[in-house]
Formats: structure tokens, C-alpha cells, sequence
């Protein structure tokens, strides 16, 4: 267990306690990345989901049973549910789906290889990835699951989350014609900016 998800595991017990603080450490522990991966598939939507995401983690933060990583595949899984029931009801398809053609070699107006990403140029790249791709790298980038936990979200094979995380981030390397973006990626899309 990484430093990280022992300190959110004892966020959690505390926050499941009523520490008010605690739940603090929550938010800013996992707010990023799971706005992160909201951003990347919803866009511009993607601010009320969030909001609807965390009065459901609040309401049912004393009912959840695991460690910090568990938390945050919960949390992810939560999002992943309103995403879905967001998408459902304005009859909109994913946005990463919505672009089309998987990504060909246009390079124009992107940065440099080596270059940090804005968030902006990073949503707009994981956008042009089919779903299913994006989907997996932002939730093992961005949010930051294992791909066990990727699997679970899901819904789908250990196996076929690591070949959809693979391809969606060698469409981003060919996005940016470099493979420096598996790790500019990773951190970009999830930080406030």
C-alpha cells in the first residue's frame, strides 16, 4: 500500500467518524483526478456530475467498507455510474466517442515532445481516443487505479483494461508524435488549473 492510500485509508476511517476535517483530506485527495476523469469524458458537463458524485460519496461514506485504494475505485465507480446516467439522459454518446475516426497524425498547434500539457490539450487528446480507451487511461492515470481495480469499474477483464489502456495511450503518443506522453498525460487532465 502506497503513503498515499495509507493516509486516505485513515481519512476515511476518520471521515466515516464524522470528522469533518477528514472528509477535507478526502475531497482533496481524490477530487482531482476524479473531476480529472469526469472532464475527459464529459467535458464541459462534466462540473454538475461531479457535484452529484460527491453528495452520493457523503451520503454513502458510512456504508463503504475497504482501504484508501478501495476508496478510490468506489469513488470512481460512482462516477462512472453518473457519467452513464448523465450520458443516458441528454441522449449525448460519450464525448471521446463522439469525435469519431480514431486518431490519425495531426500534430498542428500541439506541444513540443518533452512539453508539459495544459489540461485543455490533454482533454482534447484523450477526447479523440475511442471511449473504452479512454475510459482506461484516465481511470489508471488520472485517477490513479490499478488495473484490477480499472477491471472492476468497468466491468471488464484485467486483461482487456491493460490492451485498452496500451492503445490509448499509443493513439496519445501518436497524437503528439512522442512517448513522453504516458507520463505528461498521467498527471495533466486531473490537476486544478
Amino acid at each position: 500500500m502506497s503513503a498515499d492510500d495509507l493516509a486516505l485509508s485513515t481519512a476515511v476511517a476518520r471521515a466515516q467518524d464524522g470528522d469533518e476535517a477528514a472528509f477535507s483530506v478526502l475531497y482533496r485527495a481524490v477530487q482531482p483526478g476524479l473531476h480529472g476523469y469526469l472532464r475527459g469524458l464529459l467535458g464541459e458537463g462534466a462540473e454538475d456530475v461531479t457535484a452529484a458524485v460527491w453528495r452520493e460519496i457523503a451520503r454513502e461514506l458510512p456504508r463503504f467498507r475497504g482501504d484508501g485504494h478501495g476508496f478510490r475505485g468506489w469513488t470512481a465507480s460512482i462516477a462512472r455510474r453518473h457519467t452513464r446516467g448523465h450520458l443516458r439522459r441528454h441522449g449525448a454518446p460519450p464525448r471521446s466517442a463522439a469525435t469519431g475516426t480514431p486518431p490519425t497524425g495531426d500534430h498542428t498547434g500541439h506541444p513540443a515532445p518533452g512539453a508539459v500539457l495544459s489540461a485543455e490539450t490533454a482533454q482534447t487528446l484523450v477526447a479523440r481516443l475511442p471511449h473504452a480507451q479512454a475510459e482506461a487511461v484516465l481511470l489508471r492515470r488520472v485517477v490513479r487505479l490499478d488495473e484490477r481495480a480499472v477491471a472492476r469499474v468497468m466491468g471488464r477483464p484485467v486483461l482487456v483494461v491493460r490492451v485498452l489502456e496500451r492503445r490509448g495511450l499509443r493513439s496519445l503518443a501518436l497524437l503528439l508524435d512522442t512517448s513522453e506522453v504516458t507520463r505528461d498525460v498521467a498527471r495533466t487532465p486531473g490537476e486544478p488549473g
